[in-house]
């Protein structure tokens, strides 16, 4: 798609141009009053403003190369140790800070498959992971030449180990747990898993990118909590958000491994190159210094008894509104999940257009497929918005349980799409998926009819196709 913005000739003024940005921004999701249900991790302020300055004081710097700015060096190294003691270490794991959790498992594949090559001597490196694992998985895969082998997860949501194992074979490199898993916000049966990999002498990943800086802290005062860190025994590495419940800055994420040996095979040499030699931890070449600082701020302001605080109001959160949802028989829990996350969904709504009417009214809450559900991330920003989501939660189920022109035309444009796959050609039909993908309301508040459509696409095989021209409308500035 044409992007018609033209360079400047002159630059603005700041005045100016601080007051466009902000215009801009009018529309944005309204994360500090707790309308918001993912993307923001807000815990206040005060822990806001502090990493901010973090951030600001490094902002510069570059730790691309460790010598030039040792204090990037030390704050790095400091921050894996801190993660790696939250996360059982017996004083050997380490690991890499990277850019965000899909890094951190790109990078626990890219060194299982190098480990598998090295080690065994497998061409064809395959993990295997249950069906809820972040999509993460697959874009490594896909990167790396790998192949993902999809397990599907039980009536509880949790992933299958005995399915898992009856799976392994001469090209298995790596088996997948979640904890939790994003979707249910369910932690796998991590102690099955990784006993399984031990066993067949394979490595395991927890992938605890949401969970790593929480479920730590809620152990405190939940110690029935299921195992899911190096405790276990199997387990060969694990990655964890910062920048999500450690509340750090945007691009700080953790990829541990059981011991230096292995972290070896994530590193990239190239010792050929007429601008000297380059070594690379991970993807990134640069690495922005406020992104190291912001994580070391974050973990060291708020500390082990704060973070546990932080935890306790979040929890308590989540109690006011699973005991809200009492008093709503249309909505139901998907499974039981053991940490902030709750997943909604409806025997009897199109869940669907229960989110709609919600973002109608100013919430910004993600929707899941397979099944049909509403997707909620709570923080401790939403003591202060629970009370009004429950009441505007009432109001959206009563919406969506009356005949309205919008859920009408909802019904009308999934039986078009059923009936056009009965009477076009393939080839007509994948033109007529880029069609609808092109000219629907991308980002709208209503999106009820495109799930609907998606959900009745898959079976075509060319949602793929449809959600490139979704990106592609995305990425544009029309």
């Amino acid at each position: 798609m044409k992007n018609t913005k033209k360079f400047p000739e002159k630059g603005m003024e700041r005045s100016a141009l601080i007051a466009q940005m902000k215009a801009m921004s009018k529309d944005d999701a309204d994360w500090r009053s707790g309308r918001n249900f993912a993307y923001v991790y807000f815990a206040g302020d005060e822990i806001l403003d502090t990493v901010k300055e973090a951030f600001g004081m490094f902002f510069s710097e570059n730790a691309l190369n460790p010598t030039a700015f040792p204090s990037l060096r030390k704050m790095e190294a400091e921050v894996i140790g801190m993660a790696a003691d939250l996360l059982g270490s017996d004083g050997v794991v380490t690991g890499s800070l990277t850019s965000g959790g899909t890094e951190s498992i790109l990078m626990a594949c890219k060194t299982a498959r190098t480990w598998g090559k090295k080690e065994r001597g497998i061409e064809t490196p395959e993990i295997i992971l249950p069906e809820t694992a972040h999509p993460a998985f697959h874009k490594a895969c896909y990167y790396f030449g790998m192949k993902a082998v999809v397990v599907p997860v039980g009536t509880d949501f949790k992933a299958q180990p005995e399915v898992m194992e009856g799976l392994i074979n001469e090209n298995t490199v790596l088996l997948v747990g979640s904890a939790p898993s994003y979707p249910q916000g369910i932690i796998d049966p991590i102690t099955e898993i990784a006993g399984i990999a031990k066993k067949h002498k394979i490595l395991c990943h927890v992938d605890a990118c949401v969970g790593g800086f929480f479920l730590p802290f809620l152990k405190q005062f939940k110690p029935d909590l299921s195992p899911f860190d190096f405790e276990v025994e199997g387990v060969t590495s694990m990655s964890a958000d910062i920048h999500k419940y450690g509340y750090a800055a945007k691009g700080a994420s953790v990829i541990l491994y059981k011991d230096a040996v292995l972290r070896k095979h994530q590193f990239y040499v190239y010792t050929e190159w007429s601008g000297g030699i380059y070594g690379s931890p991970a993807i990134a070449g640069t690495r922005p210094g406020g992104a190291i600082a912001g994580a070391w701020a974050a973990l060291n302001f708020i500390g082990m008894e704060g973070y546990v605080k932080l935890a306790q109001r979040t929890m308590a959160v989540r109690a006011k509104l699973l005991e809200s949802l009492e008093d709503i028989p249309s909505l139901k829990v998907l499974g039981q999940p053991d940490m902030s996350i709750v997943c909604l969904g409806s025997d009897t709504l199109n869940i669907y257009e229960v989110g709609d009417e919600l973002s109608v009214m100013g919430w910004l809450i993600d929707r899941q497929q397979n099944p049909a559900s509403l997707h909620l991330t709570l923080t401790p920003a939403h003591e202060k918005s629970i009370d009004a989501f429950v009441q505007d939660l009432h109001k959206a189920v009563n919406k969506a349980k009356q005949l309205t022109l919008n859920k009408l035309g909802n019904k009308l444009q999934v039986s078009t799409v059923k009936g056009l796959r009965k009477v076009l050609s393939e080839s007509m039909f994948e033109k007529f998926q880029q069609y609808a993908a092109k000219y629907s309301d991308v980002g709208g508040k209503r999106s009820a009819a495109m799930y609907g459509m998606m959900g009745d696409l898959q079976a075509s095989g060319n949602l793929d196709e449809m959600i490139l021209e979704f990106l592609d409308k995305l990425m544009s500035d029309d």
